[in-house]
């Protein structure tokens, strides 16, 4: 039998979809999404099956097109299917096949979820694809965050195949005779993921043969180890915070007693924009002479006496604030932006509010400004020059709030981004494009 209990639990557990939410299955054909679609029907799920044809393995993609349609038809649910011109995108794009097919499958599934009113989208991530992740992650560098491997639900994207491994997959497809199609570039080791897939992970599994179930128990106590750290956080809070109108007191005292003192330190702060290098600084402080400033973007820090005084920078029109690789946090006037990073972004939603950037091109420390004279920049979507005064009457902006809109400045002075309005053509996500740093404004 299906494994149909495991599949709804696992649902249930991680709140991926309700049990009356229609889902977008993507599905390419092969073993993966094929098993998806099966446990999606035989849980009593309502759903639609899209199907993206890139035209790039001549007559197998049609094949894997037909095969798509016939299922959906078998299955008596809707069927979407688009064909796009994969190659002549990436070419106008500058990218690579790989990320330029990304960009098209993602819009197109965010743009079905509009336009149909789909909850989510479900695609067919399994454990092994974790494993990749992560070893990815680990060889190009990352934090904590890295480490969590491909979460379950990621925006509009859900993942309900995190609990099983290929292993499994492929006896299930095996033991229900499954019929799918195999896509030949899989068994490619042109890109790192394969090599990974191919190369890395059967040496691993010499070393552990129950290597996924070894990465499972990792994630699930990294994720545990990330909640008992907010708590631990809280609760140091209680020893040190005390709010005084709009400032906010750290006792001197209640910090020296904190153990680990950085970690906890770090976790009360973060949300106001000190990254480490300043915590380093703050603690090697704390038992010099009062008067000692510390800032992040939206914030200072005063060392007085037996307190640490938190209080907000006030912000004019001409006041400028920095951002540095660590933030995760930047305030400007009345916006707070959030930052993160990522090498996977699910689909979002067409939103003025979250840009999306490509990592590599940034230039740090970034800064938070107003517009001024002169300011210039490329609208998303065209290659030539705006003047942002021009794009601001456009847009019907008024004074006010034009001179109050942050605008998002790289360290070669180029515009990036005007806040909640357009991001600049030139910082777009291409194939070239290995980490993605998103900014939310969250107010």
């Amino acid at each position: 039998m299906l494994p149909v209990q495991s599949f709804t639990a696992f649902i249930q557990q991680n709140q991926l979809f309700k049990a009356d939410d229609v889902v977008l299955a993507a599905v390419s054909g092969g073993m993966d999404s094929v098993l998806l679609v099966h446990l999606l029907k035989a849980a009593g799920f309502t759903f639609a099956i899209a199907h993206c044809n890139f035209q790039l393995r001549n007559g197998e993609a049609e094949a894997d097109q037909a095969f798509c349609k016939q299922l959906a038809l078998d299955m008596g649910v809707p069927f979407h299917t688009i064909n796009f011109e994969t190659s002549a995108y990436a070419a106008e794009q500058k990218s690579s096949i790989q990320m330029a097919a990304r960009q098209l499958r993602y819009q197109w599934f965010g743009q079905l979820c509009q336009e149909h009113n789909y909850a989510a989208v479900a695609s067919a991530h399994h454990q092994n694809d974790t494993i990749e992740t992560i070893l990815l992650n680990l060889t190009r560098g990352t934090g904590i965050a890295g480490l969590h491997g491909i979460l379950p639900k990621n925006n509009l994207l859900v993942r309900p195949l995190l609990f099983l491994n290929r292993e499994e997959i492929t006896g299930l497809i095996s033991q229900h005779h499954l019929a799918y199609a195999e896509d030949s570039s899989n068994a490619s080791t042109k890109y790192a993921r394969n090599k990974l897939r191919h190369q890395v992970i059967p040496k691993l599994k010499e070393l552990n043969p129950n290597l996924e179930q070894t990465f499972e128990r990792n994630l699930t106590h990294f994720r545990e180890l990330e909640q008992l750290l907010q708590q631990q956080v809280a609760m140091a809070k209680n020893q040190v915070w005390t709010e005084h109108g709009k400032e906010i007191h750290l006792s001197l005292t209640g910090i020296s007693q904190l153990y680990p003192q950085r970690l906890l330190l770090s976790g009360m702060l973060k949300d106001y924009g000190f990254n480490d290098t300043t915590i380093d600084d703050l603690i090697s402080s704390l038992n010099k002479h009062s008067g000692r400033v510390f800032e992040s973007a939206g914030y200072i820090l005063v060392l007085d006496r037996d307190k640490l005084i938190l209080s907000s920078k006030i912000i004019d029109t001409q006041s400028s604030v920095t951002i540095d690789p660590e933030d995760e946090t930047a305030r400007y006037g009345n916006y707070t932006f959030q930052i993160s990073c990522t090498d996977e972004p699910g689909p979002i939603a067409p939103n003025a509010n979250i840009a999306m950037i490509d990592s590599g091109l940034l230039i740090y420390p970034l800064t938070l400004r107003s517009w001024r004279q002169g300011d210039y920049f490329m609208p998303l979507g065209m290659s030539t020059r705006k003047k942002l005064s021009d794009f601001f009457v456009n847009q019907k902006v008024p004074v006010h709030q034009k001179t109050q809109t942050p605008i998002l400045i790289n360290g070669n002075g180029e515009v990036i981004w005007i806040a909640g309005y357009r991001l600049d053509n030139r910082y777009k996500l291409t194939a070239q494009t290995k980490k993605v740093t998103i900014f939310e404004i969250l107010k």
